[in-house]
């Protein structure tokens, strides 16, 4: 199904250059490394989800890499530009061969379930 985006004719061209420049940065830096690499987890400080997904990831002997932007006390607004680019609400992000896969507990079924070598190909 796919994703409910704001169609740009929606948006006034007023503020059309401002929308599509709104922390555009971390979201190129994001896209760049997925693009990079098989697995990225996308995460921030504090949180254990991500160091979750970390665990999982390096019990299974699995290199990725990992991008973490601030913590609950900072960095909000900037992290947001990911949950808006993305559509995924939580942290970690995790992509997998370029592919949003979720967050800690769906990265873990797709470890138990054997999914994950075979998106990567190893399975």
């Amino acid at each position: 199904m796919p994703r409910h985006i704001l169609d740009e004719s929606r948006i006034h061209p007023a503020v059309r250059e401002a929308v599509a420049q709104n922390h555009r940065d971390i979201v190129e830096e994001v896209s760049a490394a997925v693009d990079a690499h098989d697995i990225v987890v996308v995460g921030m400080a504090q949180n254990p989800s991500p160091k979750k997904a970390r665990k999982l990831l390096d019990a299974a002997g699995l290199k990725y890499q990992y991008l973490e932007y601030g913590s609950y006390f900072n960095t909000w607004r900037r992290r947001n530009a990911l949950k808006l680019w993305t559509g995924w609400p939580t942290f970690p992000m995790v992509f997998v061969k370029r592919q949003l896969v979720g967050g800690a507990s769906d990265l873990e079924k797709l470890v138990a379930s054997g999914e994950l070598k075979k998106l990567l190909g190893r399975g």
